[in-house]
């Protein structure tokens, strides 16, 4: 997890100047726009951003890819390049300024856990018997099976 730090808006309980926001909402807000994206091999590709997924997967268009030497170019009209063989993104400085206010807020860190009632720790399920082999019902007997131990019905 990483973020993107700008001077250029404050956020409530923050430090004078200085905000947060998450890098997809960076790239969704720059949909349409020219950037260049280096890829971890060296090459380097600049288009258009048509879309990009949660896993930062990238769709270009009217790409112009540059090999890690310089030395040779090809134009295409599309190009997808994968998320985890990007090195880095280069947008417009105004990039920034589309990104949504409550970006920070939307996606900021939540305490307490938010999955019912014993914090998200385990799987929870229905007490008893659990599934398996044991029990009343024209099972094997015994106690066994996955889940919590039996007991008496």
């Amino acid at each position: 997890f990483f973020s993107i730090i700008s001077d250029q808006r404050r956020e409530p309980g923050r430090s004078e100047g200085v905000t947060i926001m998450l890098p997809l909402s960076l790239l969704r807000a720059a949909s349409g726009q020219p950037m260049l994206v280096e890829l971890k091999g060296g090459d380097t590709y600049n288009g258009r951003l048509v879309n990009c997924d949660a896993w930062m997967n990238i769709n270009l268009r009217d790409v112009i890819c540059t090999s890690k030497d310089g030395d040779k170019f090809w134009k295409m009209k599309e190009c997808y390049v994968r998320g985890s063989s990007v090195k880095y993104i280069r947008l417009p400085e105004d990039a920034i300024d589309r990104v949504p206010e409550d970006d920070g807020q939307r996606h900021a860190v939540r305490r307490g856990g938010g999955r019912g009632d014993n914090g998200g720790r385990g799987r929870g399920g229905r007490g008893g018997r659990g599934r398996g082999r044991g029990g009343g019902r024209g099972g094997r007997g015994g106690r066994g099976g996955r889940g919590r131990g039996g007991g008496s019905e």
